[in-house]
């Protein structure tokens, strides 16, 4: 597992979003950010809630999509893992409450 990203909810659209329709979010592309920021612009009807819509998370790279699963066990799951078309993602939360994605890709992403 390797550091990816940080994402943080935003109730503005920022440049270069892309629609995410398996969960109705609108994100930034991490990678074109200096620091890995992606903002998180939820539509009204996402079916996102809790901590992931409200609180920033810290995205993690896994290998496969087996690993999301290995990984994510023992962890609160606050979505499924799911695919994201460029990805598959799924999102957990640690014993202490913090938010965490374990991401893998599909392409290496550019940026």
């Amino acid at each position: 597992m390797k550091f990816d990203h940080v994402g943080i909810p935003t109730t503005e659209k920022k440049p270069g979003m892309q629609f995410v329709a398996a969960t109705r979010v609108w994100i930034t592309d991490a990678y074109k950010h200096p620091f890995r920021v992606e903002w998180l612009h939820f539509e009204p009807d996402s079916p996102v809630t809790g901590p992931l819509h409200d609180m920033p998370h810290v995205g993690y790279r896994v290998e496969s999509v087996e690993q999301i699963k290995e990984l994510g066990k023992g962890m609160k799951v606050l979505l499924e893992p799911f695919d994201a078309g460029f990805a598959v993602a799924g999102f957990f939360q640690t014993a202490d409450g913090a938010s965490i994605e374990l991401v893998w890709y599909r392409e290496e992403p550019k940026g």
